[in-house]
């Protein structure tokens, strides 16, 4: 059965660093053919796209409020994609997923990703 989990999340304070992971297991094609993204919900908001990446890592994207803060990467033999989080904001708290699927083709459309993953939160507060 396909399974996203993402880990990483927590409290740091403002200008602090976390790394989420998320990791892949039961994808009935090899996991490469996948492209992986990740979003964040905050309280009363929408669901947005943070960063995605590519299924061969060629390829990504970021939210302007995040690029240059932000880095995607992934390790295809671990199944994991890992999102780098630094100079973290307060405006960066949120309940973080990861979503998977093959060759989505609008970004940052969520809907364009059958699987998720249930969820980190990650809190910026002094």
């Amino acid at each position: 059965q396909l399974q996203l989990v993402e880990s990483g999340g927590g409290l740091v304070q403002p200008g602090g660093s976390l790394r989420l992971a998320c990791a892949a297991s039961g994808f009935t094609l090899d996991y490469h053919y996948y492209a992986i993204g990740w979003f964040r919900q905050a309280p009363g908001k929408e669901r947005e796209g943070v960063s995605s990446i590519s299924d061969s890592g060629g390829g990504t994207n970021y939210a302007d409020s995040v690029a240059g803060r932000f880095t995607i990467s992934r390790d295809n033999g671990k199944k994991t994609v890992y999102l780098q989080m630094n100079k973290l904001k307060p405006e960066d708290t949120a309940v973080y997923y990861c979503a998977a699927d093959i060759s989505p083709s609008s970004w940052p459309d969520p809907y364009e990703y059958s699987y998720w993953g249930q969820g980190t939160q990650v809190t910026v507060s002094s």
